[in-house]
């Protein structure tokens, strides 16, 4: 047996070691250990380049691996930014949701039980969106809303939160805010607001009413974005545009209307609602031209109610929908049933106001007419009545519907032209007949220099214009002279007398009609306020 040199042996044993050395590294996880093979060659280094070229490989995967979990991990957190936006962002405009509003708003109310000032939250609602939504399309809608939120950015601290609650509301939360800092921030929103908003290739105008809640202690997110949307409606129902600071009667309030819905609901389909007929007076000659049909309702325990005191709850929620279809039957079934057993061949007109929710649905024209037909009607003895408010808003969908009609032979009023937005723009529309000139223009027509002077100008205007003018109000026969001398041709109001049941005005148009000269032989009594008309859905006839 040969011994090697002891020089070999020596180097053996020392690479060997280097060898377990390696193998440990390795083991440990440290991948980069390397060990040079010796001039040997010999089974030591078959081992050592066996490992290497091991440890390479897994080097590689272990680098591959760990680039995969890293991308991994970022898709992660990626989705977990996405879901983080989708549960608490607003995904068209960017800004919070309402459920992150509660959560700041919470936090923020909690901090100032600590030190600071309280919060306030401020909720607003577009005044005229749904207008821009109907006449130019959703996708102008989403556009505008896009330039509202970033308007509202542009106007709050990084401090405090912009959100949007869903459709055209949106919310703003004013940390440590001082009641002056309050006012400030809704008068800038309302300025930012009133300026028109190129929405695409549309420009558009709207406006805001604003509802303000200072926080108070141990009152929670939701109670303080309830009682701010609360003042922000009565804010609108105070004529649009405004600012309004929450008060507790507000509350009782709202409470009031959610039950006054929830009756009327069951009013409509219980059979509950009553109708009233008020003449249109010939000033010439005292004939009964037409009738407006108001709505009541025989209330169980209140008794009879007026228009004024449940129609914007109608309006609200959307129960002008069915109220305006038991008007519109009601008051065409009773047109036809007058037409076939009083009229005969006079001319008679049975108006109807209509909510613009109905007037603006694709398929109102085509109701309408269906209904007229099942009814035996004649399509010339109605007219529908808007008023100039929903003409502001006229749209596509509007003027077809009312073409349509128009076509049919059903006449179309304007409503209380002269209450503030009134436009020779809509005499010129081809589709109107008639123009009803509002209350306020005829009450002091026999004292008012003026208002003699403004009531001719109109009067002549609609002459100019071919159409037929129906004053509104009348309460005098000095107001009625008067009237008749610049060359009004109808009237309506408290000198002819109150709304009538239908019996009773069946009367009076028998007597209307066989009196000498059409004149109504017996005078009703004068009243001394002013008619309640039922502002979206009372019903009336075709043109006098």
């Amino acid at each position: 047996m040969t011994t090697p040199p002891p020089e070999a042996s020596d180097d053996a044993d020392t690479r060997l070691d280097q060898l377990v050395g390696l193998v440990v590294a390795l083991a440990s996880g440290n991948l980069g250990a390397r060990m040079e093979p010796s001039p040997a060659n010999d089974r030591i280094d078959a081992v050592t380049v066996g490992l290497t070229m091991l440890a390479e490989e897994l080097q590689v995967l272990t680098e591959d691996m760990e680039l995969r979990v890293a991308e991994r991990t970022r898709q992660v957190a990626d989705a977990h930014r996405q879901l983080e936006r989708l549960a608490l962002y607003d995904q068209l405009t960017g800004l919070a949701n309402r459920t992150l509003l509660t959560a700041r708003l919470d936090r923020a109310v909690a901090r100032a039980e600590r030190r600071g000032g309280p919060p306030a939250v401020l909720v607003l609602d577009l005044d005229g969106f749904k207008v821009v939504n109907d006449s130019f399309g959703h996708g102008v809608g989403d556009l505008l809303l896009i330039e509202v939120a970033d308007r509202l950015r542009g106007i709050v601290r990084d401090i405090d939160t912009v959100a949007r609650l869903g459709g055209d509301e949106f919310a703003v939360v004013i940390s440590h805010a001082t009641l002056d800092q309050v006012v400030e921030v809704a008068t800038r929103i309302q300025q930012a607001l009133a300026r028109p908003v190129q929405a695409g290739a549309q420009q558009c105008w709207v406006g805001t009413s604003i509802g303000i809640r200072l926080a108070e202690p141990n009152l929670s997110a939701e109670t303080l974005l309830r009682d701010a949307d609360t003042a922000m409606y009565v804010a609108k129902g105070r004529g649009r545009g405004g600012i309004e600071f929450f008060e507790s009667a507000m509350h009782a309030t709202a409470l009031r209307r959610v039950r006054v819905a929830e009756e009327l609901r069951a009013a409509i389909a219980d059979g509950q609602l009553q109708m009233r007929y008020q003449p249109i007076v010939e000033l010439s000659g005292g004939r009964i031209a037409g009738v407006e049909a108001l709505v009541r309702w025989q209330h169980p325990v209140r008794g009879l109610l007026t228009p004024d005191q449940f129609i914007s709850v109608a309006e609200d929620t959307g129960l002008v929908v069915p109220l305006d279809a038991w008007v519109l039957d009601t008051a065409i079934a009773q047109a036809a049933k007058w037409r076939s057993t009083v009229l005969g061949t006079s001319d008679f007109g049975m108006h109807v106001n209509i909510s613009p929710l109905e007037l603006r649905s694709p398929a109102f024209a085509d109701d309408v007419l269906e209904r007229l037909g099942r009814s035996g009607a004649v399509a010339g003895d109605l007219m529908l009545e808007v008023t100039e408010t929903q003409l502001m808003g006229e749209d596509a969908q509007t003027a077809r519907a009312l073409e349509k009609l128009r076509a049919a032979g059903v006449g179309v009023a304007i409503d209380d032209f002269g209450s503030g937005y009134s436009s020779m723009g809509y005499m010129r529309r081809q589709f109107v007949d008639v123009i009803k000139i509002d209350r306020s223009l005829i009450a002091e027509l026999d004292s008012d220099p003026q208002q003699h002077r403004v009531a001719a100008a109109i009067l002549g205007l609609v002459d100019a214009f071919g159409l037929t003018a129906v004053a509104e109000g009348v309460e005098t026969p000095a107001q009625a002279a008067r009237l008749h001398a610049l060359g009004c041709r109808f009237g309506q109001g408290f000198l002819w007398g109150r709304p009538v049941r239908a019996r009773t005005m069946t009367d009076l148009l028998r007597r209307s009609i066989d009196a000498p000269g059409g004149r109504v032989q017996r005078p009703v009594r004068p009243g001394t306020g002013r008619s309640s008309t039922m502002p979206g859905s009372s019903a009336g006839g075709r043109g006098p």
